[in-house]
This record gives C-alpha cells, sequence and structure tokens, in this order.
C-alpha cells in the first residue's frame, strides 16, 4: 500500500529530484551490483545524467548525491557535511568508496557525464549507471528515474532516447501514474483515488480525513509505527526551522552569494517576542490573526536550510518544502488550541491530498513546473490546517482547491539552476497564501464551483502544455533574464 506518509520524507537539500531522488537511485545500484556479486570485480562506474538533472544537476548537487549514493549513503542518515565537499575528497585519488566496501577508480569528468542534448524518453529527470569490469567490459547496467519528491523507479537501459527539447513525442509511462497503479491501496478499509471519493466515505462513515487516513495507515503497520514516524517527520521540521534561524553562514552556497536573511528576521522578530522561545503564543481565533512576519520567518528558515544542503523534510518536494512547515508551525504557535494530536492530523490530512496529486497528476517540475511543487504544497498545506481549525470535509476540500488554483500556471525557472530564487520567496508567499486560503473556506459552507479534482486535472494538462523551458531546465523565465553575478 502506498502511504500517505510518504509525501513527506526526511532527506537532504537542495532538491527532492534532483538530490534525493538520484541518491536513492544510485544507492539502488550499488546494492544491486552487492546483491549479484558483482562488487568485487567493478574497476569503474560511469554515471550519464539526462534531462533536467544534466541541464540544472550541477546547481542542484545532482553530481554530488550521485556519488554519496554510490557510496552506499541514504537521504535521511547521510553527512551532509560531507556531501558538501565529496567531489574534492574523491579528486584527492580519483576514487570512490563504492557501496561502502570498495574504493574504484573514478574520474568526475570522464566519469560523471551530462548529456545536454538528449533526454530519455520516458521522464525528464533520467540517469543511467553502468559498471565495468578492469577489461572495460560493462557488468552491469541500470536506469532509473527520479520521479518528484525524492521518489524513484527503475527503468530499462534500452529506454529510448530523444530530443532535450522534443514536444513532438509525449512520456512513454506517465512517472507518477506508474508508481500510483489501481491497486495502490490493496488492503486498506477506505481506499480513494479520487477527492469526491475521500469527502464521500468520510460523510457515509461520518469521519474526518485525518480518522479514514489513520485507520487506513494502522491497516497495514502497527498504530506506535504510524504515530513514530509522524513524531519523527514534526521533528525534523521543528529542527529545520531553529537551524535556519539561527544559523551563522552568511551566504548561500552556488556562487549567486544570496544572503540567508531567515537569521536577520528571525533576531528582529525575536527582540518584540520571540514566539520559538516559548511553546505557543495566545491567540484569539486563526481567523483574526495571521502574523504573516513570522510565517515568512519559518519559510525561509526551511528554504535556506534547504539550498544550503541541510536536512529537511520533503514536503512534498524540497523546492517545496519550507510550505508545510511554515504553516504547521503557524498552527503550533498561534493557535490557543494548538497540541500533538493536531500535528498528526495536520500532516495525515495534507499526506492525502499530497498522495490525490501524486496519483493524479505529478509532483515533479520537471514535469509540471512549479505548480507541481509549490502550488502542490501550498493545496496540501491549506487541506491540513483547515482540518485542524474544525474545517469538515467539504471545508478542507475547499482550502486545498483554493490553494492549488491560485498557483495554477507556476513555471520553474530557478536561476543558475539552483533552488534560490525565486524558489525561496515562493515558499513564503504560498504559506500565508494557504494560510489565506483556509480563512475563505472556513467562512463558508463548503460549498464550492471548482472541485479540487477538477482543479488537479486542470495543473496536470496545463503542465503538460508547458513548454521545456519552463520546467526545471533554468532555459526560460527568470533563468535567462537574470544576470549571473
Amino acid at each position: 500500500m502506498f502511504s500517505v506518509l510518504d509525501m513527506f520524507t526526511i532527506g537532504v537539500g537542495p532538491s527532492s529530484s534532483h538530490t534525493v531522488g538520484p541518491m536513492r537511485a544510485a544507492r539502488g545500484f550499488a546494492d544491486a551490483l552487492e546483491t549479484a556479486g558483482l562488487l568485487e570485480r567493478v574497476e569503474r562506474v560511469r554515471v550519464t545524467l539526462y534531462g533536467s538533472l544534466s541541464l540544472t544537476g550541477i546547481g542542484h548537487g545532482t553530481d554530488r548525491a550521485v556519488m554519496a549514493g554510490l557510496e552506499g549513503n541514504l537521504p535521511d542518515v547521510v553527512d551532509t557535511e560531507y556531501m558538501l565537499r565529496i567531489r574534492e575528497t574523491a579528486a584527492l585519488d580519483h576514487t570512490l568508496n563504492l557501496a561502502g566496501r570498495r574504493r574504484v577508480p573514478f574520474d568526475y569528468d570522464a566519469d560523471m557525464v551530462f548529456e545536454q542534448w538528449k533526454r530519455l524518453a520516458t521522464h525528464p529527470n533520467g540517469m543511467r549507471f553502468v559498471a565495468y569490469d578492469a577489461a572495460m567490459t560493462p557488468l552491469s547496467e541500470q536506469v532509473w528515474y527520479s520521479i518528484g519528491g525524492g521518489f524513484v523507479r527503475l527503468g530499462h537501459a534500452d529506454d529510448p532516447l530523444i530530443g532535450i527539447h522534443d514536444r513532438s513525442a509525449r512520456d512513454a509511462v506517465p512517472a507518477d501514474d506508474a508508481n500510483a497503479p489501481e491497486s495502490d491501496m490493496d488492503g486498506v478499509p477506505y481506499p480513494f483515488s479520487s477527492c469526491d471519493e475521500l469527502v464521500a466515505l468520510c460523510r457515509t462513515r461520518r469521519m474526518s480525513i485525518a480518522e479514514l487516513v489513520w485507520a487506513n495507515e494502522t491497516a497495514q503497520r502497527s498504530e506506535h509505527e504510524v504515530r513514530e514516524r509522524i513524531e519523527r517527520i514534526w521533528q525534523v521540521m521543528r529542527d529545520c526551522v531553529h537551524h535556519g534561524c539561527v544559523s551563522d553562514k552568511l551566504l548561500l552556497p552556488g556562487g549567486l552569494d544570496v544572503p540567508r536573511r531567515a537569521p536577520k528576521m528571525y533576531e528582529r522578530l525575536s527582540s518584540n517576542a520571540d514566539v520559538l522561545a516559548r511553546n505557543r503564543r495566545r491567540v484569539d481565533a486563526v481567523l483574526e490573526s495571521s502574523d504573516a512576519a513570522w510565517v515568512n520567518l519559518f519559510a525561509l528558515a526551511v528554504s535556506e536550510e534547504n539550498a544550503g544542503g541541510g536536512r529537511v523534510v520533503t514536503a512534498p518536494t524540497n523546492g517545496a518544502a519550507g510550505i508545510i512547515p511554515a504553516v504547521l508551525h503557524y498552527y503550533w504557535h498561534f493557535v490557543d488550541s494548538a497540541d500533538e494530536q493536531g500535528v498528526a492530523d495536520f500532516l495525515l490530512t495534507a499526506g492525502a491530498i499530497g498522495y490525490l496529486f501524486k496519483r493524479n497528476a505529478s509532483i515533479s517540475g520537471a514535469e509540471v513546473g512549479c505548480q507541481g511543487e509549490v502550488g502542490v504544497a501550498c493545496s496540501m498545506a491549506a487541506a491540513g490546517l483547515a482540518a485542524v481549525m474544525g474545517g469538515d470535509p467539504a471545508q478542507v476540500e475547499n482550502a486545498a482547491e483554493i490553494g492549488i488554483e491560485h498557483n495554477l500556471g507556476l513555471t520553474c525557472d530557478p536561476v543558475g539552476g539552483l533552488v534560490q530564487i525565486p524558489c525561496i520567496e515562493r515558499n513564503a508567499m504560498a504559506s500565508n497564501t494557504a494560510i489565506n486560503a483556509v480563512r475563505m473556506a472556513m467562512l463558508g459552507d463548503g460549498s464550492h464551483i471548482v472541485t479540487l479534482d477538477q482543479a488537479i486535472r486542470t495543473m496536470k494538462q496545463t503542465g503538460e502544455d508547458m513548454m521545456a523551458k519552463y520546467k526545471e531546465t533554468s532555459k526560460g523565465g527568470l533563468a535567462v533574464n537574470v544576470v549571473e553575478c
């Protein structure tokens, strides 16, 4: 069964599709070599990055992530400081510690190939791994796809190549559809594949979305395991906000010399009243007090940690990792009734909405643009907040729909291929949009014209029509209109 908590995975910045996914894929290839008994025969490994991974891979740290994965690391436990210097470490003796067990020759310039002109037809985020013996005879070859949110899929070595901007052929296998088959909710008491189905189930069973999702989760794993996972997600989010607020690193890496703003903003805001130093601040109601400045701070703190290669929760992607933590911190610090159960309900509800986007459209910026990242996170956050503010399933659906509707068409055009401009500010803007969406939904009875399912279909269609240069290639938009200094 697909767990909605898979929409929240603990990883490392700056990108879920370009850092987290490739690291998992590389680790999968290394594990396959070991399982097949080939590790001792390997004398060289070559990696080819295609499509968006090639065009913006340097800025997103794809090369470093792949190297770390080949050495046996995983995103949730990798030493983030080591990742930042892994290229330089490998260059000292031109080797990699394959699977963490065997030193093999590795020439970065020859063995890390950035294919600039062709991509694999199946998905724009593709990569090929080949292991050779001493005679440079291939021992093993695998193709992997990073399909958004840190999710990966094993492809076929003979998957076809097309021109990198070829619009004549659609993706051979829609990436997220391949990970969400009809049976992806087998074995659960309340399966659903659309928001209409989800709301109808809640109505007939007289359950909240969080209660229904909890029943599905605990049908496959123990209550203790589910609760522990939720607590771990929440703790990493809190740690990330704190680290971003107190970081002593002045500039973000990558060459744009973008300054961190969260530490100075935190210093200024906390001089009046330090929200983070207290359990929470009492306010009369969510509808009367937004404290947008603090929400901006929470989002910027996480986004800057992500851009700096820190530990974050992919929610549902790294490029949008600041939105859900920001809105959840808003609930925790500014809503009088906030408690741990509310945090769990928030994440379970948001996860259900994220699941619907992943199943029926995409959360990959390389497939549908930033509407699939920031837009989806905004929708998820709005749903979670509406739920813990007492919204019924119809109001939750309404808030989620408002959240995505006003992000439709959002392009992914990172300057310099870095998850910095405009990504960081977009997280702050979308966080406050999510809160405003909740205000609008909570002041109504849940009835509205456009459904979330219709908005999700629209997002997918819009993404298919969007030109490739606006989908995480840094070939259009702000990426070509901002002079890099």
